[in-house]
Parts: structure tokens; C-alpha cells; sequence
């Protein structure tokens, strides 16, 4: 076989000669392009041949699966005029690799239907697919058929090995070992292998001490084994050891070595085998490569990993989405976005990664936009967790309309609604105003887990159906369902927006007496805050006495706001310092203390606060909102009057408001109504909407201007849907 180097000259002299070279010598070239990832010249060369053989097609056909092309490869083979034991063996690999198992067996049984010789490779490689599928019916069958044709080799009991242990039967594994008249290094192997890979590290180290020979796989299986166990000192001893037998180390012994640095996050020894695969020239091995640049991204060492990416001659699907992934972890959207543009083809890692990145930084109009483009581009891809994403968009967004068109695609594509995508769809719709079909969702889950009950109690509670909610929590617990501090979370607050103090306090006991559940923060901020609102100061006073670690920024504003529901100010004052020194650039803390302050009259406290702001540079962000209305999003902040229809949204509010004054049943309550008689006065404070059938709710300034420019700008006659 001639090198890489030796098939370009060679073609260059054939061309420079204008003579047609012979058939083999072609063959050998498609073969060097297709092995260095030059598929394309590959095929260029292949379509201009002459003549061809089934040896040409084979390799074209292998060069493609090589290069992770499936299409094209099954493409080639159905057009292939002459298929033997090597076209099957190629496509049936590609198959397999590929996840398309059921073609994989449709093509082994062709080959049975057109007695198409099988070898071992073939053998092997359906035993392999076996393993991979946990069917060992399928796999006996195989062994069945090799009985039935006199077929054996210590290559194909080793196979047979590891689909037993894989399947989990590890006896009957045991049971062919023990029976193999003579057990060489490859078999021997396979066994280690399976009392490793289910969990028996005391057999599997006794056969090892009884081998006689140890190669490069016996000790990278106890390395593997070891891993697989968490057991990081003995990882290192074990490599420590190979090291001084002698027995050269390959990239499956870094790979192990990165996968445990990897689960320990430890960067220190993803640095010391990297440089052990410099310095033994393994860096062009892309196992390697692939695994050093995904260690680094999860470990957060960005540059090591560009580094590590940058010397590849040929950088895979595989690196650049581990980058993406990493970039977007740590919030470098410039840059994931920079190494996604860089994909020649975008595989669904790659677009959930970027999508979440947004996510996190609760950016969810781009995070809905990316995912709208997937679905452009990607329509017939359907990843869980892509879904999962653009739910979780639409979730943070509050866009029904988007998240009812991801339902429905869910639907068409007949996609299984299991716990994860019921609990998406259940927290979109309960964040969108929509209860009853959160609810819908919640009831054909058949198989609900925690996570699920979470967020139905706390899209109950978030509802005002705290009943529900309570109903909900004690349905779990009899489901068996044993509740976590986050179901504990949802309950407190069911409890306080409706003034359950009993129920409450009830409910935190019993977490820690019959649940096993320390209260943390958020949940003593949950009870100081249902204490503040049911006027129980003296309570939510003990229990701040009481916290037993440091309050955090949560509970002092959860306090704060007790004290300012029950006029409490000389309280206020005492934890002002502590929460201010907690949270010294949160404008939003200066002007709460000082709105307490002025409400009480104590103007001189007031201009305290507000000269404390000045002097630290603080400022207070204004409130924002949006709406979409026709396809269209409009953001806005209160007080907004840069848009064309500034005017007409004020007088439409100024309208609402003077028909709401009018009306029978319904009223706008603004306090101090004397001093707000214009349009611009009534968006620039809260004002509370009393419906009949509901308790006092409040509409803050931005939230108004979306109402009335959503009114203005629908033409359709629709409701217009309000979030608040």
C-alpha cells in the first residue's frame, strides 16, 4: 500500500503523461484520498475512471463511510453493477456505526438470500450490533448459525463474549470461557472485559494476575474498569504500572485517563496527559485529540482547547461542537456563534448548545429566532433536547403562539410526549397564561415523575389555584413519590399568595420531620414572606432570629417587603445596611427602601437613600415588557414614548382606564387618584385591577403600555394576552 504523498505524485505523473493509468494503481489512489479526508477529489477521480471493478466501487463505497457519509455510500451501493463480501461487510458497518440497525439486519439477511459468502468481519460485526441493541435472541441466533456451519475462531468467541456480558448475562459468558478448549490473548480480553463492564473488579483482577501475557488492551480494560468504578487512585496506579511493564500506551489509555479527568473537572491532569501524547507524538490521533479538546471545555481551559483544535490538519464535526458547546457554557456567545458558523454541516448538538447558551443569559428572542432557523433548515431532525430548548424559549418569553406551533410539530411528528418533553410543554403553557392545557399535559403523562408534579404545583400556585395545588403535593406523596426541596418551594408559595399561614407552617414542619428535608434560604424566605403578607410580623421576626446560617440578599428582601406591608420601618432600618452592603449595585433595593421611607413621611430618610444612589453611581433599570402581536415582537420599557404610536397608546390607556371607572363590575383602584389625572401620571405607578371573581392584582407601567399598544396594533378582533 502506497503512501498518501506517493498516490498524488503518482496521479500527478499519469496526468502530466496524459496516460490513463491502470485500474488498481486508480483504486489505490481513491484509497489514500478517502483515508485523509479528501472524499471529494475521492469521487472526482472515481466518476472520470474509464473502467472500474468491484474493487473500485468497494473503495469509493468504504471511503464514504470513512468519511461518516451514509447517504452517499448506500447511494453507491445500490448502483453497484457486482456486490461481494466486501460491499455487505463495508455498508453493513456504515449501518451499524450510523445507528440505522434495522437496515443493518435487512442487509445481513440479503446477503444470506443471495449467498453472498459471510466472514468473520461480517460475523462479528452482527454480533457487535447485537451487543448494541441488548437483543440476545438476536445474538444466540447468530451464535446458533455459527455451530450450524462449522464456523469458529477465538476473533468470533471473543465477539460472542462481549454480546453475552453487554446483554448482561454475564453467566453464560463465564459459562463459553470456560468451555473454549484453548483461551488465547484475544478471548482472555473479552472476558476481563465483561467482569469489568458488570461490575465484578475482584474476578476481573484475579484473571488478570492469572494471565500470562499482558498486552495494550488487558491493562487498558482494567484502566476502563477502574473508571467506570470512580476509583481515581487506582486509575493512576494502574496507568503508573502500565507505564513501568513496558507496554506501549495507545489513545484508548489517554482516552481512559481524560474521561476520569473529565468527571473530576481536573485540569492539572488533563494537562499532564496532554503532555504525554506530545511528547509520544500522538497528537495527530483525532480519538485523542477529540477527547483533550472536550476535557478542556468542560474544565473551562477554552484557549488549551482552541490550541488543541488548531494543530488538527483536519478539524472534525466532533471538536468544533465541543467548542461551540464550551463557548456557549461559559457565555462566549460571540464565540460559539463564530465556531457554529464554521460547521460545514450543523448537527442538533451544535444548535441546542447555542440555543441554551442564550437561554442562560435570558435571551430568549434570539434563543426562539435560532430555533425557528433549526426548524427552517434541520426539518427533518427531531432531537428531545432541541425541542426541550425552543419550549424553554418560549417559556421565558411568554410566546403561546410559538410554543402551540412546537406542540404541534411534537404532534405531526408523532413524537413520544414523555417526561421531559411533557414537563417543556407543561412549564411553556403554565408560563404563557395557559393553566387548563398545562393541565391537559400533566394528565397523559402516564409515567409522571417528580419534576413533573413540581411544576404543575407551582403553575398552580402561580395561578392562583393554591387548593389545587395543596391537592396536587398530597396526591404525589400518595403516588409514592417522595417530595425535594423544590416541591417544598412551589408549596410555600401556593401557601402565601393566599394567606395559608396554618397550612404553611404545617407544611414546614412536616419537611423536616417526615421528609428528612433541611430548610434551606428560599424556603425560610418563602415563610417570612407568607408571614408578611397574613400580617404575623411577630413570626416572620422569630423566624429571622432563628435562620441558622447567614440570610442572604432573598430572605432580607423577603423581610423588607413584610416590613413594608406592615408599615414595620424601624425593622426596615435594621437590615438596610446588611442587605445594601449584599447588594450595593442593585439600584432597585436603594429605591425600595427609599419609597419606604417616603410612604411613612420620613422625607430626611428618603434623601439618605436617594444621596447614597448618587454617591455610588446606582441607577434603577427600567421596567421592561413585550408583546407579540401578529408575528411581530415590540418590546418597551414604562413611560416609553419614542415609537411612532406613543400618543395614541396614551390615549388609549387614558379611554380604558375612564371605561373601567364606568364600569358596574369591574374598576381600576389607583391610590391617590388625585394626583394622577393624566395618562402619563396613570402608567407611571401601579395601578390594581379588581375583576369581580378575583383578588386585587397589579398592573405595572410597562405591562400597561403593552396592553393598550397590543389592542392598538391587533386588528384581528382577538384577545389581547396580558402576562402578569
Amino acid at each position: 500500500m502506497r503512501s498518501f504523498k506517493e498516490c498524488v505524485r503518482l496521479q500527478t505523473f499519469f496526468i502530466k503523461a496524459a496516460v490513463v493509468a491502470p485500474v488498481h494503481v486508480l483504486n489505490q489512489i481513491i484509497n489514500a484520498y478517502s483515508k485523509n479526508w479528501f472524499i471529494h477529489e475521492a469521487r472526482r477521480l472515481f466518476d472520470e475512471m474509464p473502467e472500474r471493478n468491484v474493487f473500485t466501487w468497494n473503495n469509493m463505497i468504504n471511503g464514504y463511510i470513512i468519511n461518516n457519509d451514509l447517504f452517499e455510500a448506500w447511494g453507491l451501493f445500490e448502483l453497484a453493477p457486482e456486490k461481494d463480501t466486501v460491499s455487505y461487510n463495508s455498508i453493513i458497518s456504515g449501518c451499524t456505526r450510523n445507528g440505522c440497525m434495522e437496515e443493518a439486519v435487512d442487509l445481513f439477511r440479503e446477503m444470506q438470500a443471495n449467498s453472498i459468502r459471510m466472514d468473520e468481519f461480517t460475523l462479528t460485526t452482527m454480533l457487535n450490533l447485537a451487543a448494541k441493541l441488548s437483543e440476545l435472541s438476536y445474538g444466540k441466533q447468530i451464535q446458533s448459525f455459527l455451530v450450524k456451519t462449522a464456523t469458529s475462531s477465538g476473533f468470533l468467541c471473543s465477539s460472542i463474549i462481549d454480546m453475552y456480558s453487554k446483554c448482561g448475562n454475564l453467566d453464560d459468558a463465564v459459562r463459553l470461557f470456560g468451555e473454549m478448549s484453548e483461551k488465547d490473548l484475544v478471548s482472555t480480553n473479552a472476558m476481563l472485559a465483561a467482569y469489568f463492564r458488570n461490575g465484578q473488579l475482584q474476578q476481573g483482577l484475579k484473571l488478570f494476575k492469572e494471565m500470562d501475557i499482558h498486552d495494550t488492551v488487558s491493562w487498558n480494560t482494567v484502566l476502563s474498569g477502574y473508571v467506570l468504578s470512580g476509583d481515581a487512585e487506582k486509575v493512576l496506579e494502574v496507568f503508573i504500572d502500565m507505564a513501568q511493564s513496558g507496554v506501549p500506551q495507545n489513545g484508548h489509555t489517554y482516552g481512559s485517563i481524560l474521561t476520569l479527568s473529565t468527571s473530576l473537572k481536573n485540569v492539572r491532569l488533563a494537562k499532564s496527559v496532554h503532555a504525554c501524547v506530545l511528547r509520544n507524538g500522538l497528537v495527530s490521533n483525532s480519538f485523542i485529540t477529540r477527547g483533550l479538546i472536550d476535557v478542556y471545555c468542560k474544565c473551562g481551559n477554552l484557549k488549551h482547547a482552541e490550541f488543541v483544535a488548531h494543530e488538527i490538519p483536519h478539524q472534525n464535526a466532533y471538536s468544533i461542537t465541543s467548542l461551540i458547546v464550551g463557548h456557549a457554557n461559559r457565555g462566549n456567545l460571540y464565540e460559539a456563534s463564530r465556531f457554529f458558523d464554521l460547521l460545514p454541516e450543523k448537527n442538533t448538538v451544535a444548535w441546542t448548545a447555542l440555543i441554551t447558551g442564550h437561554l442562560r443569559l435570558q435571551q430568549s428572542d434570539i434563543a426562539l429566532s435560532l430555533f425557528r432557523e433549526f426548524q427552517k433548515k434541520e426539518a427533518t431532525k427531531t432531537d428531545e433536547l432541541i425541542l426541550i430548548s425552543g419550549l424553554g424559549a418560549c417559556a421565558l418569553q411568554a410566546a403561546f403562539e410559538h410554543g402551540k406551533q412546537i406542540h404541534s410539530y411534537v404532534i405531526r411528528k408523532q413524537i413520544q410526549v414523555n417526561e421531559k418533553i411533557g414537563n417543556a410543554l407543561l412549564d411553556m403553557y403554565s408560563k404563557c397564561g395557559n393553566i387548563r392545557y398545562a393541565e391537559e399535559i400533566f394528565r397523559k403523562v402516564m409515567n409522571r415523575d417528580l419534576v413533573l408534579y413540581n411544576s404543575m404545583i407551582a403553575g398552580y400556585a402561580n395561578h392562583g389555584r393554591e387548593m389545587d395545588a395543596i391537592n396536587l403535593f398530597e396526591e404525589m406523596i400518595q403516588e409514592g413519590i417522595k417530595p425535594d426541596e423544590i416541591s417544598f418551594i412551589a408549596i410555600f408559595s401556593a401557601c402565601r399568595h393566599a394567606g395559608l399561614v396554618v397550612k404553611g407552617e404545617n407544611f414546614f414542619n412536616c419537611m423536616v420531620t417526615d421528609h428528612g428535608i433541611s430548610p434551606g434560604l428560599d424556603h425560610y424566605a418563602c415563610m417570612i414572606d407568607l408571614f408578611g403578607r397574613s400580617n404575623c410580623m411577630d413570626k416572620a421576626e422569630e423566624m429571622m432570629k432563628n435562620i441558622p446560617q447567614e440570610p442572604d440578599a432573598i430572605v432580607l428582601g423577603a423581610f423588607l417587603n413584610a416590613c413594608r406591608i406592615n408599615g414595620k420601618t424601624k425593622l426596615a432600618g435594621v437590615v438596610e445596611e446588611k442587605l445594601l452592603s449584599l447588594e450595593t449595585d442593585n439600584g432597585a433595593r436603594y429605591v425600595q427602601f427609599a419609597n419606604l421611607y417616603a410612604a411613612e413621611g420620613m422625607w430626611s430618610e428618603m434623601g439618605r437613600i436617594r444621596g447614597k444612589m448618587r454617591g455610588k453611581e446606582v441607577k434603577k433599570f427600567a421596567g421592561c415588557s413585550w408583546i407579540h402581536v401578529q408575528d411581530k415582537l415590540f418590546t418597551f420599557t414604562a413611560g416609553d414614548s419614542s415609537c411612532s404610536e406613543a400618543q395614541a397608546v396614551y390615549a388609549s390607556l387614558e379611554s380604558l382606564n375612564e371605561e373601567m371607572k364606568r364600569s358596574g363590575e369591574d374598576k381600576m383602584v389607583m391610590p391617590n387618584n388625585n394626583r394622577r389625572q393624566n395618562a402619563r401620571n396613570f402608567i407611571a405607578h401601579p395601578a390594581v385591577y379588581l375583576p369581580s371573581d378575583q383578588r386585587p392584582r397589579f398592573l405595572w407601567p410597562s405591562q400597561l403600555y403593552r396592553l393598550a399598544r397590543g389592542l392598538l396594533q391587533d386588528e384581528r378582533g382577538k384577545h389581547v394576552k396580558l402576562n402578569i
